[in-house]
């Protein structure tokens, strides 16, 4: 049985479906052409944030706070890391929201910043998209359906 993704949600719809049964939006059938599906940022539950305070991390480092059920994994970025759905990328997110290379984390000058490559579906840094930020202990990165948090102590 086939099924088709909300283009709005990501919810996953039986093929015969016209109509979103999460958020109601119309739903556009693939016409057999590759695809990619978008996602957007959204406003969600902070709760998690507290927990992030008894990691003990040390040094610089990323920790997935949702998405593709990875919570809590941990990644340390040195020099130039490179994200993506790519096996290839120092982190992978395997996951349709994510480009092959979707963004670098890079230390430059005693700072890490992140820099989107050219992604569908952007890199969102405290829910605001952007090319190019510098990353502070505690902001929120987004990269498709994962939020991880940068944590710098």
């Amino acid at each position: 049985m086939s099924n088709i993704y909300c283009q709005e949600c990501g919810f996953q719809n039986p093929e015969a479906a016209n109509y979103c049964a999460r958020c109601g939006a119309l739903l556009v059938k693939d016409d057999g052409a590759e695809s990619t599906q978008t996602f957007t940022a959204e406003e969600g539950d902070d709760s998690s944030a507290d927990a992030l305070e008894d990691l003990g991390v040390d040094g610089p480092a990323l920790v997935v706070r949702s998405g593709g059920g990875r919570t809590g994994e941990m990644f340390h970025p040195e020099g130039e890391t490179t994200i993506g759905r790519s096996p290839d990328c120092g982190i992978f997110l395997d996951d349709v929201t994510v480009s092959r290379k979707h963004a670098v984390v890079a230390e430059r000058d005693g700072a890490f910043f992140v820099d989107d490559q050219g992604s569908l579906n952007g890199t969102f840094v405290n829910r605001k998209r952007v090319e190019s930020s510098q990353l502070e202990d505690g902001d929120e990165l987004q990269i498709g359906k994962y939020r991880l948090t940068f944590l710098n102590r």
